[in-house]
């Protein structure tokens, strides 16, 4: 079995951290496939929905730090390890306007801590622990999480998260709004699996666009995003799902949706 796996049923593309032995920390080689992954799902009308999980009794202990710091490269190097590789996770995410659900299924630390937060929807098993742990061995959050992580807490928060590298669990996580959900141990990976697969069987035209119009309205004034919607708006009623929803929810019962 490979390090990093990637299967499709059911309209969900489930991505597959599975180097348990290591916690799940990754390697360059895994994030080369991590990123693919990413980019082939984006057309791949198979998959409406994406899960990252972790094998075993952990989501991700971030970078791989032997692997990271083999050899002796030059500053340039080290820089590009970074922008030219790790950062392409996060590129290929925000180009991907499908739902991407992080089922963060154990310990989620620096770098594994930054994948989860990158995606749309956090659930954590109740066992989950969150941390930000690059200050306890010298680094500086080079997977985003100075970017993401004041967005969903704040910055006062997000600072003293980042400055401590302290741990919180998983109901600390849910009241500061880190995750979406907190799930028992024991049902987790069900539970993960209903909620992406709730998606999956929703609209996909207007799962994509409400995806867009979200993260798009957060950079963008009201008028502009206001715009946006209208267009939005129109492309979807002239849609074959939009009539099947309408003529689902007057029947009372569930649609059929084809993605067109």
């Amino acid at each position: 079995m490979s390090d990093i796996e990637f299967t499709v049923a059911d309209g969900i593309g489930t991505i597959t951290l599975n180097r348990p032995a290591r916690k799940n920390a990754f390697t360059m080689e895994m994030i080369d496939a991590w990123a693919g992954f990413l980019v082939d799902a984006r057309t791949n009308d198979d998959v409406r929905a994406i899960l990252l999980t972790g094998a075993g009794d952990a989501f991700c202990s971030g970078v791989d730090i032997d692997d990271f710091t083999a050899g002796s490269p030059s500053v340039l190097d080290r820089k590009n390890v970074l922008a030219e590789r790790i950062h392409r996770v996060a590129y290929a995410l925000e180009d991907l306007d499908k739902p991407v659900i992080a089922a963060v299924n154990g310990v989620a630390v620096g770098a594994g801590m930054d994948m989860a937060l990158m995606c749309d929807i956090r659930l954590a098993a109740a066992s989950t622990r969150f941390s930000e742990g690059y200050i306890r061995i010298g680094l500086v959050p080079g997977d985003g999480g100075c970017y993401f992580l004041p967005r969903l807490v704040g910055s006062a928060r997000a600072l003293e998260l980042l400055w401590t590298g302290d741990f919180i669990d998983a109901d600390e996580a849910l009241e500061l709004g880190l995750v979406n959900h907190v799930y028992p141990d024991s049902e987790f990976t069900g539970r993960a699996i209903n909620f992406a697969s709730r998606l999956a069987a929703a609209p996909p035209v207007n799962v994509r666009m409400i995806k867009r119009a979200v993260y798009q309205s957060a950079r963008a004034d009201l008028r502009t995003a206001l715009d946006l919607i209208s267009s939005h708006m129109a492309v979807v009623q002239s849609t074959e799902d939009s009539a099947e929803a309408l003529a689902a929810f007057r029947e009372r019962r569930d649609g059929k949706y084809v993605g067109r």
